[in-house]
């Protein structure tokens, strides 16, 4: 916007920047802001009216298409020659100038010990935004044409690149936001699209800077901005609202935080209330008494569906990995329930969405095994899966279990309370299970 504007506007994150435009906009200069005004309106016409105009005057898809894609190209060159021609600069126009011709010499790196420990934090810091930003806008383009990338190629290719500038005196590379969309905007669709544009800028800086003197700084920003522009989601905050109140809290801090303070404090604040989030979500799980769907060998939550179950067992459904954070619910839940049923003989926990057990939540477990066990009450497992089951193998408490463990729920219902299965057991849930729950 202030290159558009033709002022200078100076600012860490969009707050300062924001407030330095409306202090300058009595400076605006108007032969600048009305060319990047042109420049953005064509662009905006090129990418949806030029294709249809072009295929109803009789053009093919293909060609209509290439002519299409050159639009930014266009606009560079009418408003370059234009500028030459009008004198534009001498009107006050900021021009991209003179650009040095040849390529940067090889240089070695600065090999200063204590430069090197004044910079490794913010080396630091700009490679993990770096990454983040060459690995969003890389995912972003790549869903646009149903692609995936590889996150650790892309950071290869980033470090190949870093080494490559340290020689020559550059800047740290990343995957440019701005820059790859023009890039796929323009019909890049391989790698080797890199490989024309490092040609073509290698061409352009030793034979055509001149051309490129005269060429207005405010057609560059029109072209970034509309290319940018079509990636720019406002919905995801309506969508991720009605969907997650939590997923949205995150996406707002992470937006609000980078716009008012900058990117690496955006990203720092997005990973922590995201991490927060998650040990809050985690630490609160969803634990279902299911019972037998009559008809058929599956289990389902007892508010949820007419199902059967036993007084003297109770099956618990625990839909969450077991950590250090929520081991103690999954206690109190058993607990809750030994208390409230005087008739329970059998608490069997189905782990099919138990992908972890911790070593605090196994102390967990072993608390809980002790308890029933002293109350006359057996533990049993079901489904558990293979690598859960291989680090319990290692340790005692398996070889202390009161109950057992079952392949699946099915055959443990059917072990113990065989009267679920004939249609004689109730179908009332107890009051411990009236709380929202799932599937």
């Amino acid at each position: 916007m202030k290159t558009l504007m033709g002022v200078k506007a100076e600012g860490h994150n969009f707050v300062d920047l924001l407030a330095a435009l409306a202090r300058q906009a009595s400076n605006t200069h108007w032969l600048t802001l009305t060319v990047g005004v042109l420049a953005t309106a064509f662009l905006f016409w090129v990418r949806k009216g030029l294709k249809p105009l072009l295929m109803r005057w009789g053009i093919g898809p293909k060609v209509a298409d290439i002519i299409t894609k050159a639009g930014p190209v266009a606009a560079i060159a009418i408003t370059t020659s234009l500028a030459w021609g009008l004198g534009w600069r001498e009107q006050g126009m900021k021009i991209v100038g003179a650009i040095p011709q040849g390529l940067p010499p090889l240089t070695l790196p600065t090999w200063d010990a204590a430069l090197w420990r004044e910079l490794a934090v913010p080396a630091l810091l700009i490679s993990v935004v770096g990454f983040v930003e060459s690995v969003s806008v890389g995912q972003t383009l790549a869903a646009k044409r149903r692609q995936r990338i590889e996150p650790d190629q892309e950071l290869v290719a980033l470090g190949a690149s870093n080494l490559g500038a340290a020689f020559t005196g550059g800047f740290p590379v990343t995957g440019g936001f701005a820059r790859s969309v023009v890039n796929f905007d323009a019909g890049a669709q391989t790698p080797a699209a890199g490989v024309f544009t490092a040609v073509g800028i290698l061409l352009a800086t030793l034979l055509l800077t001149p051309a490129l003197y005269f060429l207005p700084q405010a057609t560059l920003a029109a072209t970034i901005i509309v290319a940018v522009l079509s990636l720019v989601d406002f919905g995801v905050l309506k969508r991720t609202w009605f969907y997650s109140k939590p997923d949205f809290v995150a996406v707002a801090a992470t937006l609000l935080v980078t716009l008012a303070v900058g990117v690496e404090t955006g990203l720092l604040v997005g990973v922590g209330v995201s991490l927060a989030l998650h040990l809050w979500r985690t630490s609160r799980p969803h634990i279902a008494t299911v019972g037998l769907v009559a008809g058929t060998e599956h289990f389902r939550n007892v508010l949820r569906h007419p199902v059967r179950v036993s007084p003297a067992l109770l099956s618990l459904r625990v839909d969450e990995s077991l950590y250090f954070a929520n081991a103690r619910s999954l206690e109190d839940r058993v607990n809750d329930a030994a208390a409230a049923q005087p008739a329970l003989r059998h608490v069997v926990l189905q782990c099919s969405a138990i992908n972890n057990i911790d070593a605090s939540a196994l102390e967990s477990l072993e608390t809980i095994e002790h308890r029933l066990r002293d109350a006359g009450i057996a533990l049993h497992l079901s489904e558990v899966k293979g690598p859960v089951m291989d680090r319990l193998r290692t340790t005692e408490f398996l070889r202390h279990l009161s109950g057992q463990v079952f392949l699946t729920h099915f055959q443990a219902v059917a072990a113990l309370t065989p009267d679920v299965l004939n249609g004689t057991a109730t179908a009332t849930p107890t009051t411990l299970d009236r709380e929202p729950s799932h599937a």
